[in-house]
């Protein structure tokens, strides 16, 4: 029998990592609610994509990185990881550049895993 307290909830992360606080607090919200078992996947769409990219330096704009923070999602059985393919082409990058394991998906395949969400949160 399915829990009916336990929810779909996805994150959707679309804006750079630095610059503003909307992918920090998006991964701080994700580990909250991870701690509350709920059914969470996670995308990266647009400049999201680079909030996963390997080897960021961020000396230069003066703050601390938090990157690698998303390497912790695994531990909290966030596993649900997708990454929209023509984000990631457009800014060259290849899943090999990427701190975490995602599954590569097309807009059309995202659009279906939305679709079964019960809750859909964009950061």
């Amino acid at each position: 029998m399915e829990n009916e307290n336990v929810k779909k909830i996805m994150h959707v992360l679309r804006h750079a990592p630095h610059g503003t606080i909307y992918s920090y607090e998006g991964l701080e919200m994700i580990l909250i609610m991870a701690a509350y078992e709920q059914d969470l996947s996670v995308v990266f769409i647009g400049d999201g994509v680079y909030a996963i990219k390997k080897n960021q330096d961020t000396a230069g704009i003066g703050i601390k990185g938090f990157a690698k923070t998303f390497m912790a999602l695994d531990g909290y059985d966030v596993e649900k990881l997708y990454v929209d393919r023509i984000s990631l082409e457009e800014r060259g990058l290849s899943e090999e550049d990427l701190l975490v394991d995602v599954e590569v998906l097309d807009s059309s395949e995202i659009g279906a895993l939305m679709n079964g969400q019960d809750v859909i949160i964009h950061h």
